[in-house]
């Protein structure tokens, strides 16, 4: 079974500072992408890792915790600032080279970008922290951050003159102002056949019939009590 029990109690000490380090950097950050997010994300990373063999757990729990250490969409576009704040911090922590680089590849690749992320690096740890990222962006939970983010962002709720735009190129997404609903349209729905691992496809395909039941009901309700 794939879990940190396994792990020598210097790797285990290395986790519980990065948690300290993730949780205290991410104290004030918007609630889709706060400490909670990451802490379902790492959870998640763990779970998918114990039915796939070979997966490097110390790689794969340092990247889940790092990987929204500086989001992007937070900082300006700024895409270089998450992977730079997690060298630095597992070069202050004497990662070794090898794993440090490998646990940097997969922030700088983890990320949807509207789909349009390509990407010459692959690895088993990148799939399953990027599986993990992404069951968090669908279900429930999915529908709570999306909504979330579209407040915080002064979003309208719908508009049914505003059509999903399933064309958008990497730039156009990170500067779409559309309507919440549209994004299920333009990510959320198309994860469930993005997921790499058995048990990601396992659990997508349950949260994605849940949004496809939120979606039927939120039109049913959307011109009111007739």
């Amino acid at each position: 079974m794939t879990d940190t029990v396994s792990l020598h109690p210097e790797d285990l000490k290395l986790i519980e500072r990065t948690r300290d380090f993730v949780q205290e950097t991410l104290a004030n950050a918007e609630g889709g992408h706060d400490w909670f997010h990451i802490l379902r994300v790492y959870k998640n990373a763990l779970h998918i890792a114990k039915g796939e063999s070979g997966a490097d757990v110390l790689t794969l729990a340092l990247a889940a915790l790092l990987h929204d250490i500086a989001d992007s969409k937070f900082h300006n576009g700024d895409e270089e600032k998450g992977p730079k704040m997690a060298r630095a911090f597992l070069a202050k922590n004497h990662v070794d080279e090898v794993r440090l680089e490998a646990v940097v590849k997969i922030i700088e690749n983890v990320s949807y970008r509207g789909g349009h992320k390509k990407s010459d690096y692959t690895s088993l740890e990148l799939q399953i922290v990027q599986d993990a990222d992404r069951l968090d962006a669908i279900g429930a939970i999915g529908i709570a951050r999306t909504f979330n983010y579209g407040g915080f962002k002064n979003r309208k709720l719908y508009d049914p003159t505003i059509k999903p735009d399933l064309e958008m190129t990497a730039e156009d997404y990170k500067k779409s102002e559309a309507p919440t609903i549209n994004h299920f349209y333009e990510k959320l729905l198309l994860l469930k056949d993005q997921m790499h691992t058995a048990t990601a496809k396992e659990i997508a395909a349950d949260r994605h019939r849940y949004m496809e039941g939120f979606l039927e009901q939120f039109y049913s309700e959307w011109e009111g009590v007739k």
